[in-house]
């Protein structure tokens, strides 16, 4: 069964971020990098951030520009 979560090296991989740096620790600079992404996330008790692995499979519907109504010109009356 695959799991419901990306693991912690997966979001490493996904963000490209190892460590802290400047004073941030790791996992405010991978949720920095998720939000830049716009990669929908949680953050956990830890501090962690948490990615839905149906995000990145692309098993779920979370593209907003899909989601609004398309434009259609107004049909003329006559």
């Amino acid at each position: 069964m695959t799991p419901l979560f990306l693991t912690c090296d997966e979001v490493r991989e996904l963000t490209g971020i190892n460590t802290g740096k400047r004073g941030k620790r790791r996992e405010e600079l991978q949720a920095a990098a998720l939000r830049t992404m716009k990669i929908p996330f949680y953050v956990n008790a830890a501090g962690r951030p948490i990615v839905s692995r149906a995000v990145i499979e692309g098993g779920t519907q979370h593209n907003t520009e899909a989601a609004r109504p398309k434009w259609e010109p107004a049909r003329a009356n006559g």
